[in-house]
């Protein structure tokens, strides 16, 4: 059977506060559209120097403890040598070290094959910039 390659890319606003925004809907609709049933790898990827994604379960609390966990291991403050934008500013761009801004996950049958607690998630932590783009791309 050949491969076959679909991208999408989607906008997003996630505002001016720190957030953990869930894309594991817009994934799904996304593959429901494209996979058609199929194996393959969806991968996800965030054209921004101050954006990563993660896997983690959300609405339970992880989703808050990983922004306290950021402001522990980075905090928000005139440490940075990259100094332009709000205080501590400089942190948001060392964020995709830690959160890197692609994920590759296993889609089986059409689906994500995500684990019972599992969700994808952007992170963006830069209060400056919120408007965002995710590219969905999904090889079959």
């Amino acid at each position: 059977m050949p491969h076959s390659f679909t991208t999408r890319v989607i906008s997003l606003t996630t505002g001016a506060r720190e957030t953990v925004t869930d894309l594991t809907r817009v994934c799904e609709t996304f593959l429901a559209e494209t996979a058609t049933g199929r194996d393959g790898l969806l991968n996800l990827f965030v054209p921004h120097a101050t954006a990563g994604l993660a896997v983690l379960e959300t609405g339970a609390g992880s989703d808050t403890d990983l922004l306290a966990t950021l402001h522990h291991l980075l905090p928000a403050d005139d440490r940075w040598q990259h100094r332009h934008g709000t205080p501590g500013h400089g942190r948001d761009h060392v964020l995709p070290a830690f959160l890197p801004p692609h994920a590759t996950l296993p889609i089986v049958a059409g689906r994500l094959a995500l684990g019972t607690w599992q969700s994808v998630c952007l992170v963006d932590t830069n209060v400056d910039n919120p408007e965002r783009q995710v590219r969905l791309s999904f090889l079959g």
